[in-house]
């Protein structure tokens, strides 16, 4: 792509996105290199939609069988003759959602709204999926938008009030900053005057900012300074957007740029299963139960991609061998995290938690030897202190002598942990119940 050839890159993106729907950064160079390739027409290739009339029958007839991987190629093979087609850009995200793939059925809706902003089917689409995600504010500009074109449509007035009522205060750090200086600025308040002063400075450093990148869009570190007066005001799609614009800049290839937007995709990821999880509290619908779940663990999955990119180029850190194989063991993946946390005994700062990790994991696969040993080895390395840490490896050392039938150990650690907390889970009658196994035996 840096050096102009762009069929032949669109043809390796195209691979990357067929064999993962669900990685944005694919999706994303993606279609930014055929905009670069057709120079933002708008139009695509000559002759597109007659060239891709049967492409558009295949998309139809995969979307009818639920095809899904199905609809992604020929999607991909549509957008190659034009990245701005919105039958294919709407079918990509349908694609999307049924695979779980959230961030990219955004991605894709957004990119069909670039093209044509006031379409009545494109912003119902959009105002579903924001919806779904907990995204409350934009949802609502688009449902109005399909209200402009449609005024009678009573889907739309149903789902602005719905929305409205449903919807989370979550208007960012900046603007609460902004409204709080302001009334206190009125009363008197002079910390809060001050907090509205130390603002104005980052406003003006932004616009300054956007003028310098403009001419010289080829220094990177204007974009992270950028982005990073956005995420510091909690504007994270704003600051994604640059950040997208800093890697294009420098050819994808800056790993400090990458790994900064990786950072910003997880807040926002993370931001988002925090109001799917308060709307689920809240409406208790299986629907919002099932989709808080699907984004928690599509969440995880996220992150487990972005630490394995890391740890394959800092393989030494143990730090981020922790990281990734915390994710592993949640997704139920014990083998490889295994493999990762013992990667990571590099990193002393963790040692307690990683043996008992690793006791976890061993006692899921069912080697109870390697399990007990972790376990006694986290309860050495967590010292004296009675830590949440220490007392949970005890208990596992605990429950798992008891199953082994090796009273002796079952009743030094559960002894040792009743003796820091009583009250701890079901110690007592684990005590009790031992003392009863014991006598039987």
């Amino acid at each position: 792509m840096a050096k102009g050839d762009y069929d032949y890159a669109s043809n390796m993106f195209m691979q990357c996105v067929v064999g993962d729907p669900g990685n944005l950064i694919y999706a994303q160079t993606f279609l930014g290199n055929l905009q670069k390739k057709y120079d933002n027409n708008k139009k695509g290739s000559k002759l597109a939609g007659l060239k891709g009339a049967g492409t558009k029958a295949h998309i139809k007839k995969a979307i009818g069988k639920k095809d899904w991987p199905g609809v992604v190629k020929s999607c991909c093979e549509m957008l190659k003759l034009n990245p701005r087609d919105t039958t294919a850009l709407c079918a990509m995200a349908t694609a999307c959602e049924n695979l779980d793939a959230d961030e990219c059925e955004l991605f894709y809706l957004k990119s069909a709204l670039n093209t044509n902003p006031k379409d009545a089917e494109i912003n119902r689409l959009s105002g579903l999926a924001l919806a779904r995600q907990g995204d409350f504010d934009q949802a609502i500009a688009c449902w109005h938008r399909v209200e402009q074109a449609k005024p009678d449509d009573e889907e739309a007035r149903k789902a602005i009030a719905d929305l409205t009522v449903e919807k989370t205060i979550h208007q960012g750090k900046y603007e609460q900053k902004i409204e709080e200086a302001g009334q206190a600025d009125s009363s008197g308040d002079s910390s809060a005057a001050k907090q509205a002063a130390a603002i104005e400075p980052a406003i003006s450093r932004e616009k300054q900012l956007e003028k310098v990148i403009a001419k010289s869009p080829e220094v990177i570190e204007n974009y992270v300074e950028l982005a990073e007066l956005h995420a510091g005001h909690d504007r994270l799609e704003e600051a994604e957007e640059v950040l997208n614009k800093g890697l294009q800049a420098s050819g994808g290839g800056d790993l400090t740029v990458r790994e900064r937007l990786e950072d910003i995709q997880l807040r926002r990821a993370t931001r988002q299963v925090e109001i799917a999880e308060q709307r689920a509290q809240q409406v208790k619908t299986e629907e919002a139960l099932t989709l808080a779940k699907k984004m928690k663990v599509e969440l995880n999955n996220q992150e487990i991609e972005v630490y394995s990119s890391r740890v394959e180029r800092n393989p030494n850190d143990g730090g981020l061998h922790f990281e990734l194989a915390q994710r592993l063991k949640k997704a139920g993946k014990y083998n490889e995290a295994i493999q990762s946390f013992q990667a990571a005994r590099s990193d002393v700062r963790h040692k307690a938690q990683i043996h008992l990790e690793l006791g976890e994991c061993f006692h899921h696969i069912k080697q109870y030897k390697l399990a007990m040993s972790n376990y006694r080895s986290s309860v050495e390395a967590a010292g004296e202190s009675p830590t949440a840490t220490k007392k949970l490896a005890l208990y596992r050392a605990g429950v798992l002598s008891m199953g082994l039938k090796d009273w002796e150990g079952a009743e030094k650690y559960l002894t040792t942990l009743a003796d820091a907390d009583f009250a701890y889970k079901d110690v007592a009658d684990r005590l009790d119940k031992l003392a009863a196994m014991r006598q039987d035996s």
